[in-house]
């Protein structure tokens, strides 16, 4: 077995063990999953402008609101951004 298969093994071992609750040396990391519909309101921006300002496809926008979806990290992680700063974010993205 290559060293890629014995990891991916192991790696599913870990993750099995870690779903039944067992102690794994395995790290796990919880990204926050910021309210969307929060920050969207917060700015005072519809739906569609939000999404088109931050360039943020309107179905998706509306699939986080809905709770349909959830950002991923890197999602996660701009929201936030747009959450603390979002002139500079909206400034960023007209002049890129």
């Amino acid at each position: 077995m290559s060293k890629f298969s014995s990891d991916l093994v192991q790696g599913m071992k870990e993750a099995a063990a870690f779903a039944e609750g067992k102690r794994t040396g395995s790290r796990v990391r919880v990204v926050e999953v910021p309210n969307v519909r929060a920050i969207r309101r917060q700015l005072h921006m519809s739906q569609q402008r939000f999404a088109e300002t931050y360039h943020i496809p309107l179905p998706t926008l509306k699939n986080w609101e809905q709770g349909r979806r959830a950002p991923d990290a890197p999602a996660a992680a701009y929201l936030h951004a747009i959450s603390r700063q979002p002139t500079a974010i909206k400034e960023a993205l007209q002049h890129g």
